[in-house]
């Protein structure tokens, strides 16, 4: 295997679908593998350095939806290429200056072992710094949702949170959610199989018909 291929290899991203990726890692609140958080939802995020000031927005906003997110069996976990002391001072900065107590652990990945496994370093972008990237992992440890975005971005916390719901109302009823969904709204049922199935969804009580492919139903 030549360089270019041993390299491609290494920052090969998993999948929607795919097993999560295991590790164990030291983070500001102790030594963490991932089988710890079994039975649990987890968000595990990336971001680029410590001490810089889009970051700095973004564990504000994300402390400020992890009560939310507890309610919903969903832990957080953040990750950059940073040592333990440097989150330590960090958060201990964020909560003084923002009086801000952040109560989740972050990852220090200082050899790039768990950003590798994950795909989180895009040498276009830098070869050094972790991308902003969120993996939503079930309580089965199966990756559900992948986003990226580019270190000049802070991401929308509202968004991640109603992701997070979104998937777990797929599990418990079954369905899909559309464009814009947020909680309490109509999620979308899964389409006919069959001619016959076609022609019975407009009688079905419960289903808001649309057409013999797109209804929808309270799912609270």
């Amino acid at each position: 295997m030549d360089q270019n291929e041993n390299q491609e290899t290494k920052t090969t991203m998993p999948r929607i679908g795919d097993p999560a990726p295991q590790f164990s890692a030291a983070t500001s609140q102790g030594n963490i593998n991932l089988e710890d958080y079994k039975g649990k939802w987890l968000v595990l995020f990336s971001h680029p350095s410590d001490f810089t000031p889009v970051c700095t927005t973004e564990f504000v906003g994300l402390q400020e939806i992890y009560p939310e997110l507890k309610e919903l069996n969903t832990e957080l976990l953040g990750l950059s290429v940073d040592s333990v002391p440097s989150h330590i001072a960090w958060i201990r900065s964020i909560e003084e200056n923002f009086d801000t107590k952040i109560e989740f652990p972050v990852i220090a990945d200082l050899d790039k072992q768990v950003a590798m496994k994950y795909g989180m370093i895009m040498p276009g972008e830098s070869q050094v710094e972790t991308s902003r990237a969120v993996f939503v992992i079930d309580d089965k440890q199966i990756i559900r949702s992948i986003i990226y975005y580019p270190l000049t971005t802070g991401r929308n916390m509202q968004e991640i949170l109603r992701l997070v719901k979104a998937l777990q109302t797929t599990d418990k009823h079954g369905v899909a959610t559309p464009a814009n969904w947020t909680e309490g709204e109509k999620a979308v049922v899964p389409p006919p199989k069959s001619q016959e199935e076609a022609a019975k969804r407009a009688q079905e009580e419960g289903i808001e018909y649309i057409d013999w492919y797109i209804s929808k139903k309270d799912v609270k």
